[in-house]
C-alpha cells in the first residue's frame, strides 16, 4: 500500500503547506478581483474582469528559477520543497506530473515534427508538458522517464491513483506526484467562452452560485511503500469512471461519479468526509449531489475548497487532498467558503461552518470534460494490499496507422488517400454512421478511426464491455487543436470558440471512444517525453488493479500535424 511520506503546497496563500493550511484555517481566500475598466483590457489584456487566485510579483520572484519557465519553476519549487529532507534511490523513483495546459501561452505557432522513438533523442522545442516534466525530472536527478497525466480537471486525482498503483505493483520505491497549472489568456478565455466563469467569489453548492473562479498553484505528495514507512496516510484505492454521456456536460444523475464513489465504500472503514469538486457551476454541483445520493453517501459530510483557491485544474486533486489530510489531523472539516443555502436537489451534508470530524478516512472526487470522473480514498489505517503480480495480460487485436497506411491485425487496408484525407476516406467507407466525426479535432479523428477498426476486428462491439478502459499515450498532447484555438483569441480578432476549446484537452479522445461505445470504465490520457513501450506496459498493467476492468484499449497516438501522425493501439485483456 502506498504511504504519503512528504508533501508541499505552493499557492497564493503560502509557499509551503503549513503557510497555506494556516491561511485556510483562518478563513482567508486567495481570490481577488482583476477588473477591466474604461474599455481597456484587464488581466492579461482580456476584455472582461475576472475573479481568480493568482501569485503576486513578490511570490513569483521567490519561485522563479533561471532557465525555467513560470510553469516549470512552479513545479520545480514544489517538488524540491517536498523532497528537500529525503534520501532515496533515484534509480527507483519516478515523477508524475498532473496538468491541463502547462506553458500553453508560450506555444509557438510553428511546424512540429514527431519525436524520434529512439531513447534519449533531443526533441525540437515545442513547449509540451512532456518536455517540461522531463526537464524538471532531470533537474532533481531522476533519469527515469516521467509521466504527465493530462486528464482534464481530474488530472490530480488520476495522478495520485497512478502513483499508488505503481508503488503497489512494485515498479518504484518512490513516486513523486506533482499537480500544477498557471493561469493564462488561453485558459481563462476558454472557460469564459463556455460561460462558466463568475466575476464574484465562487459559492460551491449554494443556491446563488454563479460559476467558477480559476486559480494557480502547485502541490506535491511523495508516495512510498508501506513496509518502509508504516505510519502516515495511506492511499487505499482509486477509481476513474466515464459517464459515456457527453464530451463537455456531466451526466444529470452523476453516473460516472457515482460509479467511482461506490468503489470507495468499505463497510469496515466508513468515510469521514468527501472532498467534492465543488466548482460552483450550475450543472457540476448538481451532478455531484446526485452522484453522492446515488452512491448512498448522502449522510457523509462534504468539503468544498474552491472558495479558498479557485479551480487550480491540474493541481486541484493533489492540493485539496493535502488540505484534507491536514484538516483531519486537526479533527475538523473545513467550512465550505461561500456556502450558505443549499442549491442542489440531491440530499447532501454541506456546511459553511467548521465541523468536527469523526474518523480519519476521506475520499477526494473530481469530474472533468471528456466524461471522466475520479475518486481516491485516503486513510490513516492499513488495509490488505492489492497485488497485481498475479494478473497476466494478453494482447489480441491491433491497429497501426500512419499518414501513409493503415494496418489491421497485420493486414494492410486499401486506401487511395493520404494524411487527413485518408482518415475521412476510411470513415466514409468503413464506418459512416457517426456524423460527429466531422466535428472532431484531428487527434480525436485519429483515435476514433483506429478504435472503430480495432473493435470491428474484435467482432464483439459493446457485448459485456461496459467496464472496458481506454488508456492512451502521446508526446504532443492536443497541439493541433491548441493552435486552432489560439487563433481565435488573437488580440485583434478576439472570438474564443467553446467547441474548439474543449478539444484542447487530449483526453477528449478517450471520452469520444467511451461515448461511442458506452464504456463506463477508466479513461486516461498520458504524455511521455518519448515513446517508451516498457513504461506504457507498466501503466496499462497497473490499470487492472481495478478488478472490474477486464480489457483495455490502449497504446500510442500522436498527431503533431494533419499530415504527419502515428497510432498503434491494441486490446489488452486479463488472462482468466
Amino acid at each position: 500500500m502506498a504511504t504519503v511520506i512528504s508533501d508541499n503546497i505552493t499557492s497564493p496563500l503560502g509557499l509551503t503547506t503549513e503557510q497555506t493550511y494556516k491561511a485556510v484555517r483562518q478563513g482567508k481566500s486567495g481570490l481577488a478581483h482583476y477588473p477591466c475598466e474604461d474599455g481597456k483590457g484587464g488581466w492579461n489584456d482580456l476584455p472582461f474582469p475576472i475573479e481568480a487566485s493568482l501569485f503576486n510579483k513578490e511570490q513569483w520572484d521567490k519561485i522563479m528559477v533561471d532557465g525555467f519557465s513560470k510553469f516549470e519553476s512552479l513545479v520545480l519549487h514544489s517538488v524540491k520543497a517536498a523532497i528537500s529532507t529525503m534520501v532515496f534511490n533515484k534509480e527507483r523513483a519516478i515523477l508524475i506530473l498532473s496538468s491541463t495546459k502547462g506553458d500553453i501561452d508560450e506555444l509557438q505557432i510553428t511546424n512540429y515534427e514527431l519525436p524520434s522513438p529512439t531513447p534519449n533523442t533531443q526533441h525540437p522545442s515545442s513547449n509540451t508538458l512532456a518536455d517540461a516534466a522531463k526537464k524538471v525530472s532531470m533537474a532533481i536527478g531522476i533519469e527515469n522517464d516521467p509521466i504527465v497525466v493530462c486528464n482534464a480537471c481530474i488530472s490530480g486525482v488520476s495522478a495520485i491513483i497512478l502513483g499508488q498503483r505503481l508503488v503497489d505493483c512494485g515498479n518504484y520505491t518512490h513516486v513523486i506526484v506533482c499537480g500544477a497549472d498557471v493561469q493564462s489568456r488561453f485558459i481563462v478565455s476558454g472557460f469564459q467562452s463556455l460561460k462558466a466563469l463568475s466575476d464574484e467569489p465562487c459559492r460551491p453548492f449554494d443556491i446563488e452560485r454563479l460559476g467558477l473562479n480559476l486559480g494557480e498553484a502547485a502541490a506535491t505528495i511523495v508516495l512510498s511503500r508501506e513496509f518502509d514507512f508504516p505510519n502516515g496516510w495511506k492511499v487505499d484505492k482509486g477509481a476513474v469512471c466515464n459517464d459515456a454521456y457527453h464530451i463537455s456536460a456531466p451526466h444529470p444523475k452523476g453516473l460516472g461519479a457515482g460509479l467511482a464513489l461506490r468503489k470507495m465504500k468499505d463497510a469496515d472503514n466508513p468515510i469521514s468526509v468527501i472532498g467534492v469538486h465543488g466548482t460552483a457551476t450550475m450543472y457540476n454541483d448538481q451532478m455531484e449531489s446526485k452522484a453522492i445520493e446515488e452512491a448512498e453517501l448522502q449522510d457523509v459530510p462534504l468539503s468544498a475548497l474552491k472558495g479558498y483557491f479557485g479551480h487550480t485544474m491540474g493541481a486541484a486533486g493533489v492540493l485539496e487532498t493535502i488540505i484534507m489530510m491536514r484538516a483531519l489531523e486537526d479533527g475538523v472539516i473545513l467550512p465550505s467558503k461561500g456556502y450558505d443555502t443549499c442549491g442542489v436537489s440531491g440530499k447532501v451534508k454541506m456546511s459553511g461552518k467548521l465541523m468536527t470530524a469523526e474518523g480519519n478516512t476521506f475520499v477526494k472526487m473530481l469530474s472533468g470534460f471528456g466524461g471522466c470522473n475520479g475518486a481516491v480514498r485516503v486513510s490513516d489505517r492499513s488495509l490488505p494490499m492489492t497485488i497485481v503480480n498475479d494478473i497476466l495480460v494478453s494482447q489480441t487485436h491491433s491497429v497501426s496507422i500512419t499518414q501513409d497506411e493503415i494496418i489491421v491485425d497485420g493486414n494492410r487496408l486499401d486506401a487511395k488517400s493520404h494524411g487527413k484525407e485518408m482518415l475521412t476516406e476510411v470513415y466514409k467507407t468503413k464506418i459512416g454512421d457517426y456524423p460527429k466525426f466531422y466535428k472532431m479535432d484531428m487527434l480525436s479523428r485519429l483515435a476514433f478511426v483506429a478504435s472503430e477498426l480495432l473493435i470491428e476486428s474484435e467482432g464483439q462491439r459493446a457485448k459485456g464491455k461496459s467496464q472496458r478502459a481506454v488508456v492512451l499515450f502521446n508526446h504532443s498532447s492536443s497541439i493541433i487543436a491548441d493552435r486552432q484555438y489560439m487563433k481565435s483569441i488573437e488580440k485583434d480578432d478576439f472570438f474564443p470558440s467553446p467547441a474548439a476549446f474543449v478539444y484542447t484537452l487530449p483526453n477528449i479522445t478517450t471520452g469520444e471512444i467511451a461515448l461511442r461505445n458506452g464504456y463506463h470504465g477508466e479513461t486516461s490520457f498520458y504524455l511521455l517525453a518519448e515513446r517508451n513501450e516498457e513504461l506504457m506496459q507498466r501503466v496499462i498493467k497497473s490499470t487492472f488493479i481495478d478488478r472490474e476492468i477486464k480489457s483495455i484499449i490502449g497504446g500510442w497516438i500522436d498527431c503533431p500535424s494533419e499530415d504527419k501522425f502515428e497510432c498503434e493501439i491494441k486490446i489488452f485483456s486479463v488472462k482468466e
